[in-house]
């Protein structure tokens, strides 16, 4: 991967981590770094990608009797559904579900693929 596709690929994770409910408004440095890691390791940008929604589709469909969780302060918050995705990887057309999911349960319209 050139360094390049490597900064556009980190930018359009870094995009969608922010754009996310309960994600901070901006990525810091090391949200920067632990998507570069990432990337340099070899999981592909829709593994991230999916990840990242899927996490958020968990959060926002949670029952709503139970307490609310604290907001996400990291993108090292979604490593363990990474992992998951890593080990059970889900098909490649289940990210157009998940990004509606999470603009029906946030309301919010803007959860377009960014990533390679």
């Amino acid at each position: 991967m050139t360094n390049q596709i490597q900064n556009e690929n980190v930018a359009a994770i870094l995009k969608l981590y922010v754009e996310l409910p309960e994600t901070p408004a901006k990525a810091n440095l090391n949200d920067k770094y632990t998507a570069a890691k990432l990337l340099e390791s070899g999981i592909r940008p829709s593994t991230i990608e999916s990840a990242l929604l899927l996490a958020s589709v968990r959060r926002l469909g949670r029952a709503s009797d139970l307490p609310p969780l604290s907001p996400i302060r990291s993108l090292a918050y979604f490593l363990p559904v990474i992992e998951e995705l890593l080990h059970d990887p889900i098909p490649d057309d289940y990210g157009t579900y998940l990004r509606r999911k999470v603009s029906l349960l946030s309301g919010n319209n803007k959860f377009k693929s960014n990533c390679s």
